[in-house]
C-alpha cells in the first residue's frame, strides 16, 4: 500500500480539525507514520504539549460525513463532504475529524479504511510484524524496537532521556494501554532501581517487559517446557492434547512455524515463551472454537427457541445515576452484535420523545435520532431480526409520534404485520425475519372499544423495573407510591380524561401527573406484532394457555420466586 495514492497523502500530512463538544476545533498535523500502523497528531505549530497517537489496528471502522453523534451536533459548521469519524474498538470515544477541503477528507478515511482491511486480511506471521509487544521485546524482524521507541521518543517531553512517571502515563495512552494508575505507578516503582522517580535505559525496558508479564502463562509454559524453557513439538503436541484437541506432531510445528517470534527457534521446531503467549493470545489459542464465529445452528426454528444477545439501558455510555446517553452507545451495542435493544422513551419538548433513564441526571436524546442509528446500523453485523425493547413513559401524543418515527425512518425494516402464511400458533424463525425490526411493546386487544382507541393495561416493563427495586432495597420500606384514582367523584384533569374512563395519575400532592403510563395509543399498538408484552400470568396458566406472540419481563428475584411457587 506504499505505492497507494491515499496512503502517501496519509504520509505526508494534513491539517484536520478535532471537533469536540467543548472549545474550538483546533486545527492539528495528523501524519501516518512508516510503520504504516501509526497515525501521530500535534498542534500546527507543535508547542510544548507532547503529541498524540493513535494505531490502524485500534480502528474498527471509518464513517464518511456527519455519521456520528459528535458531528451532527457540533459539526454544522464544517461541510459533510469535510467530515469523517474514526470508531475504535472498546471503550476509546470516537475521534471527529473535519478537513480543509473534500479531497483530504476523502484520502484520509479511503486510506484508513484500505490500512484497516489490510491488517485484516494479514497472515499471522505478517500480523506478528505489526505488535507492539515484538518491539518492546526488541525482536521484531528487520526493524529492533524501532516503532516503542519512536514512542518513547515522543513521549519524553523535556527530551532528556529519561521518563518520569507523567511521561510513562503517556506513553501507555499512546499505546493504547489502559492502565489503573495505583498499579502503574506500582510496576514504575519497581523498576526505579536509581531512585530518583526516573525511568532510563534498561529501567525503561525492563518497565516494558512487565507490561507484558502474564504470570500465569509463564507457570503454565514452565509445567510443561521443563528446566530448559523451550517447548519441543512433542511437548507442545502433549500440552494441545491435554486441552482436549486431537493434536498431531504435525499441527504442532504448524502452530510453532505461525506463532514463533525467535527465527533460530523456529527453524529447529521448537517455541520459546514469547511464542506460547502470542499462541494462547491468538485467534488459533483461543477457547473459542473459530467455526462458531460463524453462524452454524440451525436458523429455522421458532424466534423464542433462541437465546438473544440483548443489552440493558441500551443508551447509557456510563452509570445509570448521571451518565450520559448516545446514540453511540446503540452503535457500539449492534456492533457488537446485541439483536435486542432497550428504550426507555419519555415525554419531551417540543412534541418529541426523548430517550434517557428516567428520574435521573442521565442526558437526554432524541428518540428519532436513536431511531436513526439503528436504521444505519441494525443489519451491518448480523442479518438476523433486531427487537426494539420499549419501555413507554410517553403520552397518547408522542407515543402516535413515536410510531411515525419508526415507520417513516425505518420504511419496509419495520414489521407492521404477521408474515404472510405463518401459523399464527408459531412464531416465524430468525432464518424468516431477517433484515426486519420488530417492537417489543403493550399492544391494544383486538377489537378495543375504549373511548378515543386508549385502553388501561398493566406495564410489564415497569413490573420488572418494581421487582429491581425491592431485590435492591429488600429491608428498606416500600417506597410511597404514585395515587391513581379513576372515580368521577375525585379531581378531574382539565382535559377531562375520567369522563371517558381514563385513569388520571396524580402526585404526592394530588396534582395530576403528565400522563397515565398504562395508556397505549393506536398507532403504537399496531407496529407491535411478533413481541406484545404482558404481565406474566404464572407458570401454570402459561402451559395451559400458551400465546408464542406474548412476552414478559421479570427479575431473576421473581423467576426464582416463580419455580419455588411451582414446586
Amino acid at each position: 500500500l506504499t505505492e497507494d495514492e491515499d496512503v502517501q497523502r496519509m504520509l505526508r500530512g494534513s491539517l484536520l480539525r478535532k471537533i469536540k463538544s467543548r472549545g474550538v476545533p483546533r486545527e492539528r498535523l495528523f501524519r501516518l507514520q512508516e510503520d504504516g500502523v501509526t497515525v501521530c497528531f500535534e498542534g500546527r505549530f507543535g508547542g510544548a504539549r507532547s503529541p498524540q497517537s493513535f494505531s490502524v489496528t485500534h480502528i474498527e471502522g471509518v464513517r464518511e460525513g456527519h455519521q456520528s453523534e459528535g458531528l451532527r451536533k457540533h459539526g454544522a459548521a464544517f461541510p459533510a463532504r469535510h467530515c469523517f469519524t474514526v470508531v475504535f474498538r472498546g471503550k476509546r470515544k470516537n475521534l471527529d475529524l473535519a478537513a480543509r477541503g473534500e479531497e483530504d477528507a476523502r484520502h484520509w478515511a479511503r486510506g484508513l479504511t484500505k490500512l484497516v482491511g489490510r491488517l485484516q486480511a494479514m497472515s499471522q506471521p505478517e500480523k506478528l510484524d505489526q505488535y507492539p509487544s515484538r518491539e518492546l521485546l526488541g525482536t521484531a524482524r528487520g526493524r529492533p524496537r524501532g516503532w516503542i521507541h519512536g514512542v518513547l521518543q515522543r513521549a519524553d517531553r523535556n527530551k532528556d532521556n529519561k521518563m518520569s512517571f507523567r511521561e510513562v502515563k503517556s506513553m501507555l495512552r499512546m499505546i493504547n494501554i489502559h492502565m489503573d494508575d495505583g498499579y502503574a505507578y506500582k510496576l514504575f516503582k519497581e523498576c526505579d532501581r536509581s531512585g530518583n522517580e526516573r525511568l532510563e535505559g534498561r529501567e525503561l525496558e525492563e518497565f516494558c517487559r512487565r507490561l507484558l508479564r502474564r504470570p500465569e502463562l509463564e507457570e503454565l509454559f514452565g509445567r510443561y517446557s521443563g528446566e530448559d524453557r523451550v517447548l519441543s513439538a512433542e511437548e507442545l503436541r502433549d500440552f494441545l492434547r491435554d486441552q482436549g484437541e486431537e493434536a498431531t506432531l504435525r499441527q504442532a510445528r504448524a502452530v510453532i512455524q505461525a506463532h514463533e517470534l525467535n527465527e533460530k527457534a523456529r527453524q529447529q521446531d521448537l517455541m520459546m515463551l514469547d511464542g506460547f503467549m502470542m499462541y494462547l493470545l491468538s485467534a488459533a489459542g483461543d477457547i473459542l472454537n473459530q467455526e462458531h464465529t460463524k453462524v452454524h445452528q440451525d436458523m429455522s426454528q421458532p424466534l423464542c427457541h433462541y437465546f438473544i444477545s440483548s443489552s440493558h439501558n441500551t443508551y447509557l455510555t456510563r452509570n445509570q445515576i448521571g451518565g450520559t446517553s448516545s446514540t453511540e452507545a446503540y452503535v457500539r451495542a449492534l456492533m457488537a452484535g446485541c439483536r435486542c435493544v432497550e428504550l426507555d422513551c419519555w415525554e419531551g419538548s417540543d412534541g418529541e420523545p426523548v430517550v434517557y433513564h428516567g428520574h435521573t441526571l442521565t442526558s437526554k436524546i432524541l428518540f428519532r435520532d436513536v431511531i436513526e442509528s439503528i436504521r444505519d446500523y441494525a443489519f451491518k453485523q448480523s442479518p438476523y431480526p433486531v427487537i426494539l425493547s420499549l419501555e413507554n413513559h410517553c403520552g397518547l401524543e408522542q407515543q402516535a409520534t413515536m410510531a411515525w418515527h419508526m415507520r417513516a425512518i425505518l420504511g419496509d425494516m419495520l414489521l407492521t404485520q404477521p408474515l404472510e402464511g405463518q401459523d399464527p400458533q408459531r412464531l416465524p424463525s430468525p432464518e424468516q425475519l431477517k433484515g426486519k425490526v420488530l417492537v417489543k411493546g403493550k399492544k391494544l386487544p383486538e377489537p378495543w372499544h375504549e373511548p378515543r382507541g386508549v385502553t388501561s393495561l398493566l406495564d410489564p416493563e415497569e413490573e420488572e423495573e418494581e421487582d429491581e427495586e425491592e431485590e435492591e432495597e429488600e429491608k428498606l420500606q416500600e417506597r410511597s407510591r404514585r395515587r391513581v384514582r379513576g372515580s368521577p367523584k375525585g379531581p378531574q384533569h382539565p382535559g377531562g380524561p375520567a369522563r371517558h374512563g381514563i385513569l388520571v395519575v396524580l402526585d404526592a400532592h394530588g396534582t395530576p401527573a403528565a400522563k397515565d403510563a398504562s395508556q397505549v395509543a393506536p398507532e403504537l399498538s399496531a407496529v407491535v406484532v411478533y413481541c406484545q408484552a404482558v404481565p406474566f400470568p404464572g407458570l401454570a396458566h402459561a402451559l395451559r394457555h400458551p400465546r408464542p406472540c406474548e412476552m414478559s419481563s421479570f427479575s431473576e428475584r421473581k423467576a426464582r420466586k416463580l419455580i419455588k411457587e411451582a414446586g
